[in-house]
């Protein structure tokens, strides 16, 4: 049965005389709590095909190529671009019986997994390609928007409002009642013998640093 088959819009010259395809399954065995085997079924992996590539050194009669004859080399470069750009290509075979009737084709999304190289100087010096395919599985990531309370949007903005508007300015307390400038060291500066800073810092405000008053506004060290 005659094969034409395109590997990235590329057609090989000598077509294989077999395509091997393969998916494995995914299925787990594992052992419950009694001893029994249990088998769990998964979905399939993906497709795997495997073929050999022959590319000759001189043309042959039984050889097709699009553009004339092209030499090992141009289709060893376009394999290693295929690998480098690392982007699905377009695998296809096109099958064909007895007087040209069609059978049934391929035509895929592929990558490829791997290649190897053969140069045999018995068989004339003509470079046989092993070609490791895989299917390729379109995929895509949903952004999936979080639940949002009704009025959520206009709370939060309503929050960030009213924190903009009561919050204090960075490097500056509000006295309220009970404070002294030790506590307000201890509290703030996480030191209360650093009280002196904040003493030095509002001498213009503080006449005495035993009496401060509730709602002075303090700048502290660092704040200025």
């Amino acid at each position: 049965m005659p094969y034409e088959i395109y590997l990235g819009g590329l057609r090989l010259p000598i077509p294989p005389s077999k395509i091997q395809m393969n998916r494995k399954g995914q299925n787990k065995t594992m052992n419950l709590i009694n001893g029994e085997e249990i088998n769990i079924l998964n979905p399939a992996g993906l497709m795997e095909i495997t073929l050999d590539a022959l590319l000759p050194i001189r043309r042959y009669p039984f050889a097709s190529y699009e553009d004339g004859f092209e030499p090992p080399e141009y289709f060893l470069d376009a394999f290693e671009q295929m690998k480098e750009e690392k982007t699905p290509i377009q695998f296809i075979v096109i099958r064909e019986g007895p007087g040209r009737s069609s059978f049934f084709d391929t035509n895929q999304k592929v990558s490829l997994e791997d290649y190897d190289i053969t140069e045999d100087a018995e068989e004339g010096g003509d470079i046989t390609v092993s070609l490791s395919l895989k299917v390729y599985q379109d995929y895509g990531i949903a952004v999936i928007p979080l639940p949002q309370e009704p009025g959520g949007d206009i709370a939060a903005a309503s929050s960030q409002e009213r924190s903009a508007e009561t919050a204090p300015a960075p490097g500056v307390y509000t006295v309220v009642r009970g404070d002294c400038l030790w506590a307000i060291a201890k509290k703030i500066l996480g030191n209360g013998s650093r009280w002196r800073e904040i003493y030095a810092l509002n001498q213009d405000k503080i006449a005495n640093p035993n009496l401060i008053y509730p709602g002075q506004i303090l700048v502290l060290p660092g704040g200025r």
